[in-house]
């Protein structure tokens, strides 16, 4: 399955789990999100194993502890207050995850060979990127770019797309290895809508998936908080969101090759001057 709507895939503390050895999907191998959520005063302990993790907070901050170092996440109130401080976990590692006042955090990993070492990623060190233009203009907050932040294979950015926009557009992918032009990458997008500022009704989007090969990845879904929709191919965008509610997405990325990098490639048919 594709879209994971809310709860539908959650497992023990996490109230979403993708891990990449338990997807029903046969070729999805290497990218996983987990979404934790702590009471006040809770405490989280879980081994990295052959994944390398970004912990993330989405509201909330958290203290963690691992190979004997102590990293305190500030954190922020939610997702649409802008980017927030985060810490990098390597493979073969035991890590808690404590937060005095409870909060929601996006655990973002990827198997990998390379283990690096603890980090801290500061807030004001996050690179955000304005894209597109008018109807398509979107933020990117790119903590673990490939360009930005030091990972093996990981792959992280958010997205905040005003309501009423359209983003992940033009529909693009990356679904092939084709050396200096594309590279083969599964995605994760983690939603969040906005509330309506007055009346605090929930929001929602669309979020598009098309098949680039026969028998490949076709989707059209409505999106609420806490949903997820995994991308193993396929040409994917737009992401829509609903006027009056801003759209917040995280996209996790991994695949199989040596190259970390973010090679796409735009769908033919659609227009890319001024969108991208």
């Amino acid at each position: 399955m594709t879209h994971l709507p809310t709860g539908t895939a959650a497992d023990g503390p996490y109230a979403l789990a993708v891990d990449p050895d338990k997807t029903d999907l046969p070729t999805w191998s290497r990218a996983g999100l987990r979404i934790l959520e702590l009471a006040p005063a809770q405490r989280h302990v879980f081994d990295t194993g052959e994944s390398e993790w970004i912990v993330l907070p989405l509201s909330g901050g958290c203290s963690i502890e691992a190979e004997g170092r102590s990293i305190e996440l500030l954190g922020r109130a939610d997702v649409f207050r802008g980017p927030s401080d985060f810490a990098y976990l390597p493979r073969d590692t035991r890590a808690e995850i404590a937060s005095g006042a409870g909060g929601r955090f996006a655990l973002a990993g990827a198997k990998c060979g390379r283990r690096l070492p603890v980090r801290h990623g500061p807030a004001p060190e996050v690179p955000v990127e304005a894209r597109g233009a008018g109807m398509t203009a979107r933020r990117v907050r790119n903590f673990a770019a490939a360009d930005t932040f030091d990972c093996d294979q990981l792959i992280a950015v958010e997205v905040i797309t005003p309501g009423g926009n359209w983003s992940s557009y033009p529909p693009h992918k990356h679904d092939e290895h084709r050396p200096g032009v594309e590279t083969c990458l599964e995605e994760i997008y983690y939603f969040e809508i906005e509330d309506d500022p007055g009346t605090g009704a929930p929001g929602y989007g669309y979020q598009r998936v098309s098949p680039s090969r026969p028998g490949g990845t076709d989707l059209l879904a409505e999106v609420r908080t806490g949903d997820a929709v995994l991308v193993p191919d396929g040409w994917h965008g737009p992401s829509i969101a609903q006027p009056g509610h801003d759209m917040y997405y995280l996209n996790v990325m991994a695949g199989p090759g040596q190259e970390r990098d973010w090679k796409i490639c735009f769908h033919p048919d659609h227009k890319t001057e001024g969108y991208r």
